[in-house]
């Protein structure tokens, strides 16, 4: 009887042993059968997907979110759209054959709905395919039409010239460009220190014509100066009349008079000095 109530209990173990031992391998089956026939796919933000049916790419292009697939037969690479900076250093010659090294950044994007496109004909990694070598090729193109004086005065135009190329080189293989800076431009060092030496002559130019113009101000102004006082004793001159002389004449013995004590001068000669009363009726 014993015996009998052990082999139901060792039974009734067993098939609850199975149960859970089912029950854990249907879930991990069912883990690892979701992992390698996932149906679903989530295209993150900035992203798109690019359906791809048995290995070949499809006309249609998945937007962000979740999204079903058909497992086995199909397979989403995503494709990121957001903008994306690139900096390539470009060597090029001017037109005047000076030797150029410049940095050049450039901001761009793939074209959201033609991102199967751009999968199928470069792949992910178009920067090092597509961008780079574009860069360098337009920017060797507009260099070579400018001289090397033209490059840093006209910087602005040519850096629009250069964005305009770009843009209908890489937009053949469905990217934008959306914004495009020079970084940094250089020339080689003999062509700099003569750069430098021009400026400094130009400074030095600039500055002897404004001392010359300043020395010429000067002199005008001294030749106006005595023009004005020639002019001035000219017109004095003029209006001195005998009766102006007769005039002032009057005057200094008036003031002489004034300043008489009533006491003779003591002089050793015997002349007497006097004032010509007679003349003062005269006229």
């Amino acid at each position: 009887m014993v015996q009998n109530i052990q082999d139901v209990n060792v039974g009734s173990m067993k098939q609850k042993f199975s149960k859970v031992f089912f029950v854990f391998v249907s879930i991990v089956g069912i883990i690892i059968l979701y992992f390698v026939i996932n149906p679903f796919v989530i295209v993150g933000a900035g992203e798109r997907g690019v359906v791809l049916n048995f290995g070949a790419v499809q006309d249609s292009v998945l937007g962000e979110g979740l999204h079903l697939r058909i497992p086995i037969m199909q397979k989403i690479v995503k494709v990121d759209v957001r903008i994306h900076k690139s900096q390539t250093d470009a060597e090029s010659v001017s037109k005047d054959l000076q030797d150029t090294k410049s940095t050049i950044a450039v901001n761009y994007h793939v074209v959201p709905e033609k991102a199967n496109k751009v999968y199928q004909s470069i792949g992910i990694d178009y920067k090092a395919r597509i961008i780079d070598p574009a860069v360098q090729e337009v920017v060797k193109a507009i260099t070579a039409r400018y001289t090397a004086v033209e490059l840093i005065t006209q910087r602005e135009r040519i850096r629009g010239e250069i964005k305009d190329l770009l843009n209908k080189r890489l937009g053949v293989y469905d990217i934008l460009v959306d914004d495009f800076s020079i970084v940094n431009f250089r020339f080689s060092q003999q062509f700099e220190q003569a750069i430098e030496s021009k400026q400094t002559a130009e400074q030095l130019a600039m500055k002897a014509q404004r001392d010359l113009e300043r020395i010429k101000i000067e002199a005008e102004q001294k030749i106006a100066s005595a023009r004005a006082e020639a002019e001035s004793l000219r017109l004095q001159k003029e209006n001195v009349t005998p009766q102006l002389i007769k005039l002032r004449q009057i005057e200094a013995s008036i003031k002489a008079i004034e300043k008489w004590d009533g006491h003779m001068p003591k002089i050793t000669s015997n002349a007497i000095p006097f004032i010509d009363v007679k003349s003062l009726d005269k006229d």
